[in-house]
């Protein structure tokens, strides 16, 4: 089956444009433009969930005896070494450490298409040449409901244990952090182009959708949960308890500034070459591709509104029957030692969940360590939103409708 099977032509458009778009295109975000339909696409291809966990904390573990692991990840989500970029400092002194070889492969470039990849092998009770992968908390809370996670085990890790920051201790995909642990926080926010909006700042959605100084400037994300998340909380919806009704409010909003020709596009993270231009003068945005589109263009702003904002996190997880398990936890360990975190956060500018990171940041780049895109402050925190767990039948729902509306 082709995931891609039945993908509406503006989103496939989208997901070419983010294919030519370099290092934008190239970065963990800039592929999620086909998410809406893929989801859909996937919905359909009528292998069942898992009951329970398939017996995956059962599977056998050959940590022991096979020092490696593969670990999958996004493109250009790890430090890398500027004058090699073939080194990952963080990385190589994990395999010096723990004398494990690591496999390190950027083969996840959008949730959904990496689930197709997974889905057949896990179906079949195999395994699926990944010892560690990097999902958004949604796609991870897919894999735990169907039983294709493994349990992970604390003893493993006490650095990850210990040192978890206190708000991403429990999570509505996986309570008590049992089959995951963020590897780092999202935030969306309101970002916008001083220049290109004469100085005025953008400081709401409302500005956003229906702001006619800012029309056909204006851009939303492709990823149904930012978009129709912060779109809620401006009418004072709180996506982490809205129903069917007031979803389909909020897309109706949506397709009103659609219609009127208020936006100019639904993105993935190619909305930073035209952000930076001024092409588009006001977007959604998520937080760490800010911090780095900042330290070249101080026109670039962000603004977090009263209503709040759609906080999310990409965790780590160890699928169902993966060969090393005991290898991956040891992995997932040495990320959360604060040096380790605090390099990983210096590198790829998102937000850091491991305690005592900062202190450490304020020694590699202090400008850094009092970025609260990075380390939020207690006022952001209290107005983080998340958007609520759905069952499948319900995610399948939702995305038909925002597939129908960014392929308008």
């Amino acid at each position: 089956m082709d995931p891609y099977d039945g993908m509406p032509e503006p989103v496939r458009r989208a997901w070419e444009r983010s294919l030519r778009g370099g290092r934008a295109a190239l970065s963990r975000r800039a592929l999620l433009g086909a998410l809406g339909a893929g989801g859909a696409a996937l919905a359909g291809c009528g292998i069942p969930p898992a009951a329970g966990n398939g017996g995956a904390d059962r599977a056998p573990d050959h940590s022991r005896r096979e020092r490696e692991l593969t670990f999958a990840n996004w493109p250009l989500y790890i430090d890398v070494d500027e004058k090699n970029g073939e080194r990952r400092p963080t990385l190589d002194r994990f395999q010096r450490k723990h004398g494990i070889t690591v496999r390190y492969v950027e083969d996840i470039n959008d949730n959904n298409e990496f689930y197709g990849k997974l889905r057949p092998q896990l179906a079949a009770g195999r395994g699926t040449g990944r010892d560690l992968v990097c999902l958004s908390d949604w796609m991870a809370g897919r894999l735990i409901r169907q039983g294709w996670a493994q349990r992970l085990d604390p003893a493993r890790m006490p650095n990850a244990v210990t040192n978890l920051e206190d708000r991403f201790r429990t999570a509505p995909h996986d309570p008590g952090r049992q089959y995951s642990y963020p590897w780092a926080g999202t935030a969306c926010v309101l970002a916008y182009n001083s220049a290109a909006t004469d100085g005025k700042r953008v400081t709401s959605v409302r500005q956003l959708l229906e702001d006619r100084r800012l029309r056909g400037k204006v851009s939303l994300l492709t990823e149904m949960r930012d978009t129709v998340g912060m779109t809620l909380l401006d009418t004072g919806v709180d996506p982490g308890e809205v129903t069917a009704r007031q979803y389909r409010s909020a897309i109706t909003r949506l397709r009103r500034a659609v219609d009127s020709g208020q936006l100019r596009r639904f993105t993935g993270n190619d909305y930073l070459d035209e952000l930076n231009s001024g092409d588009i003068a006001a977007c959604l945005a998520w937080a760490g591709d800010i911090v780095q589109l900042r330290q070249d263009n101080p026109r670039i702003r962000y603004h977090i509104p009263d209503s709040g904002y759609l906080a999310a996190t990409d965790d780590l997880l160890v699928p169902a029957h993966a060969r090393h398990r005991a290898n991956a936890e040891a992995l997932i360990d040495h990320y959360y030692q604060p040096r380790e975190a605090a390099e990983l956060a210096a590198w790829v500018n998102y937000i850091c969940p491991v305690t005592g990171a900062r202190a450490r940041m304020e020694r590699i780049d202090p400008e850094l360590a009092a970025d609260p895109l990075i380390f939020p402050t207690g006022r952001m925190l209290t107005r983080g939103r998340t958007f609520r767990a759905l069952d499948d039948e319900e995610e399948t729902a939702f995305e038909e409708e925002f597939a129908r509306l960014i392929g308008a």
